[in-house]
């Protein structure tokens, strides 16, 4: 089976995903009640054009990660740390536990949502938020996207780190390619081995779900969806052998960070604060 394959397997199901979710989340609403209210059409082409500066800052961060990714392996041997050994230390053989209660129908479940629930996850708020009444829920979510995959390029580089499956084969089974080689051809395209500190599965999809919390009042049945799932998402990574412990709750953290930040951000209060800093440290230096 050639990658294109894999990519039509995963579209096809991610927009079946989309569409059922959209009829199952999104409140429908009569515009006759309300003439002024623009259509979903409408609600899509302002947000896209009130936030295309920062989707623009996104689309250079994606295509500076995938350069930095082809050349980041031989620069981050140059400059990194090697943190594989010190993991281990910490956690020691966790991972290995936590396979020891593979199940296939489990294997089968978590390989699912690693791929296909990971795609649909970050893919459907896209596409939630740009219909929304105001253009924030989408600019926040393009923000902490930039975020993620900025904390995750910096970390990338800085840090050499195999994962679980790579550091003790012996102990560990690559549940996911045993169960789907095809998926190889796809995980080849975006990751490689040494990249796995933090998880950028589990930041991007506690991204997803902490922004599913702060919005809540614009979907709330998205909620329980984006947790569930966001939670499957972060098990997979360990269970399947990809991450360690160490880097799922290293990628909570830059999930927390980038939210926040990404808020900030966005109302202006990062940069009042900042400018206050500077002010503070002027004073001091003039004292």
């Amino acid at each position: 089976m050639a990658l294109v394959d894999v990519l039509l397997q995963v579209g096809v199901v991610v927009i079946v995903g989309h569409l059922l979710t959209m009829l199952l989340v999104v409140e429908r609403t009569d515009r006759r009640r309300d003439p002024e209210r623009l259509s979903a059409v409408g609600r899509i082409r302002s947000n896209l054009t009130s936030v295309a500066p920062t989707l623009g800052v996104l689309a250079a961060v994606l295509a500076i990660n995938k350069v930095v990714r082809d050349i980041g392996v031989e620069l981050s041997w140059l400059i990194g740390v090697n943190l594989t050994g010190y993991i281990y230390l910490v956690e020691s053989q966790f991972v290995a536990t936590v396979q020891s209660f593979a199940h296939p129908a489990l294997t089968t479940y978590f390989g699912f949502v690693y791929v296909f629930g990971y795609t649909f996850l970050l893919t459907f708020p896209v596409l939630a938020y740009a219909i929304c009444e105001r253009a924030r829920p989408l600019r926040v979510l393009f923000l902490t996207y930039i975020l993620n995959y900025g904390f995750g390029l910096l970390c990338y580089v800085l840090v050499v780190a195999y994962g679980p499956r790579n550091f003790m084969p012996e102990l560990v089974d690559p549940l996911l390619y045993s169960s789907w080689p095809q998926s190889q051809l796809l995980v080849q395209q975006v990751n490689v081995n040494t990249n796995v500190f933090p998880s950028l599965h589990t930041s991007l999809s506690a991204t997803v779900a902490l922004l599913a919390y702060r919005f809540r009042a614009l979907y709330p049945r998205w909620l329980p969806i984006a947790t569930v799932l966001s939670v499957s998402i972060i098990v997979s990574t360990m269970y399947l052998g990809i991450h360690w412990a160490t880097d799922v709750v290293a990628g909570v953290a830059v999930a927390w960070a980038s939210v926040e930040l990404a808020e900030r951000i966005d109302d202006g209060t990062l940069s009042g604060s900042l400018r206050r800093w500077q002010r503070r440290g002027a004073d001091a230096i003039r004292k």
